[in-house]
């Protein structure tokens, strides 16, 4: 799933070019390595990868995956967005299609996965699961997070595969605490491995109205090669829901895989400060920067020096022609700041 709107790391994140085409966890962009951590491993074959994208970003997936050699079976493109069940919806038609009798395993291309090689050992251990229900990876948390959604496991199913007990929306501190005391309870990494068929029929079950919308427009879509231009109008059609929302939430069949495997959600900088390396100070810096009696902040510079004397604690971005500064606890409040922005260039046009 390489969608997204680019706005939670903004001004590097662009709605032309969100952060899964970046460069943010190692030298190469997340969509390269989403698609590069998938290989044939711990007893699994993987076909090449099916890429779901908006229609503008074809020519940069297609280059990405071009240049770490990457041959997609597919690259299906959105008009516009219509959220994840959608998408869930017609990945699962065309694993289906392509590979009969094989998962689906439904992942966003813009998270960090340090330890790939576990990441595919809990995929295995997932597998048989799989077969019969929707098991979503939950990754155990090691501190309170109030920007994640929880899982709560429920009883033992398969091997380190539990039954959810239920899923719960981005908690308080309070909260978020609790369920790290409590234990049981994993974050909501937003990957699933499924059988179509499993997928396909709950789907009709719990949101029958998505799942005819989404599978008409890939049946009247357009094909160039491995490319699929989805009908517009019949994909504008779609309702715009998550797939935790329209399927997961209402399923009997949800599964959960706690793992550890080094993941990132990377929504936010502060995140990205969280990962390192830090200096002795306990800074990350990008690019050009010089800092003196500065702690703890995350200092990015594309196209500028950045200078920082006496601060702690903040996040300091110059990229794409614009600087942001603020506190590192306030970095979710990113796409707020963008939105102002916006107004006040719509407001200084004549």
């Amino acid at each position: 799933m390489s969608g997204g709107a680019g706005t939670r790391l903004w001004p590097l994140s662009t709605e032309a070019k969100p952060k899964q085409f970046h460069a943010l966890g190692s030298a190469l962009t997340m969509l390269q390595e989403t698609g590069l951590r998938l290989c044939d491993d711990a007893g699994l074959a993987f076909a090449p990868p099916v890429i779901i994208c908006s229609m503008r970003h074809l020519d940069e997936v297609a280059s990405q995956l071009q240049a770490v050699s990457i041959i997609p079976s597919a690259i299906v493109l959105e008009p516009l967005a219509r959220n994840t069940a959608a998408v869930a919806a017609i990945a699962a038609q065309i694993v289906a299609d392509q590979f009969p009798g094989a998962l689906a395993l439904l992942l966003p291309a813009d998270h960090v996965i340090q330890n790939p090689a576990a990441f595919r050992a809990v995929i295995g251990r997932a597998a048989a699961t799989a077969r019969k229900r929707i098991v979503t990876f939950g990754i155990e948390p090691d501190r309170p997070e109030t920007g994640f959604g929880y899982i709560q496991r429920g009883e033992a199913l398969d091997d380190g595969v539990f039954k959810v007990s239920r899923f719960t929306e981005k908690p308080p501190l309070a909260l978020a605490q609790h369920y790290l005391d409590e234990g049981g309870y994993d974050w909501n990494a937003g990957i699933f491995l499924f059988a179509p068929t499993v997928m396909l029929a709950e789907m009709n079950a719990h949101r029958p109205d998505i799942l005819k919308a989404a599978l008409s427009a890939l049946s009247a879509a357009s094909r160039e090669g491995v490319v699929i231009y989805l009908d517009h109008d019949l994909f504008a059609k779609t309702p715009s829901e998550s797939i935790d929302v329209a399927v997961m939430e209402a399923t009997a069949l949800a599964a959960v895989a706690p793992c550890s495997v080094g993941w990132a959600d990377i929504g936010s900088w502060s995140e990205l400060w969280r990962m390192g390396p830090f200096d002795g100070a306990g800074n990350v810096t990008r690019g050009e920067v010089f800092a003196m009696d500065t702690r703890d902040s995350y200092l990015h510079a594309d196209d500028m020096t950045i200078a920082v004397v006496g601060v702690s604690d903040l996040v300091v971005v110059a990229s794409q022609g614009a600087v942001i500064v603020l506190p590192k606890s306030r970095s979710q409040e990113v796409k707020a700041l963008l939105a102002g922005v916006k107004a006040l260039r719509v407001a200084d046009k004549p």
